[in-house]
C-alpha cells in the first residue's frame, strides 16, 4: 500500500494581492466625500474658460502663421493681406486671456454659494 500524503501548499505574492486589490476597487461603488465634491466644483469653474481660451489661442496662432506665410513665401501680391491677417492673428491670441477671465469669473459667481457651503461644512469638522 502506498501512503498518500495530504499536503497544503500556500504561496503569497504581495504583487498579486496588490493587483487583486486594484481590480476590486474598480468595481466597488465609490462614495463621494465633501472634499472630493469641493475639488470637482473648483475644477468645473475653470475648465470651460480654459477650453475656450485654448481654442481661441490656437485659432489666433494659425491666423498668425497664415499671415507669416503670405508675407514670406508668397511675398508678391499677398504681402499686405499677409500683414493684415498676421495682425488679426496677434489680436485673437491676445484676446484669449480676457476670454478665460470672463468665462471663469462668471462660472465662479455661479458656483460660489455651493462652494462656500461645502467649505463651511468642511471647516467645522
Amino acid at each position: 500500500m502506498s501512503e498518500k500524503k495530504d499536503t497544503f501548499h500556500y504561496s503569497y505574492s504581495a504583487r498579486q494581492q496588490e493587483e487583486i486589490r486594484k481590480i476590486r476597487e474598480k468595481y466597488i461603488p465609490k462614495e463621494e466625500s465633501k472634499m472630493e465634491q469641493l475639488r470637482q466644483l473648483d475644477e468645473s469653474a475653470t475648465r470651460p474658460g480654459t477650453i475656450a481660451a485654448i481654442v481661441v489661442g490656437i485659432i489666433g496662432a494659425l491666423l498668425l502663421g497664415i499671415g507669416m506665410c503670405c508675407t514670406m513665401v508668397w511675398a508678391g501680391q499677398f504681402f499686405i493681406p499677409g500683414i493684415i491677417i498676421g495682425v488679426i492673428g496677434i489680436a485673437v491670441v491676445i484676446a484669449a486671456y480676457p476670454i478665460y477671465n470672463r468665462i471663469t469669473g462668471k462660472r465662479r459667481e455661479k458656483l460660489a454659494p455651493e462652494i462656500m457651503r461645502l467649505t463651511d461644512e468642511l471647516s467645522q469638522k
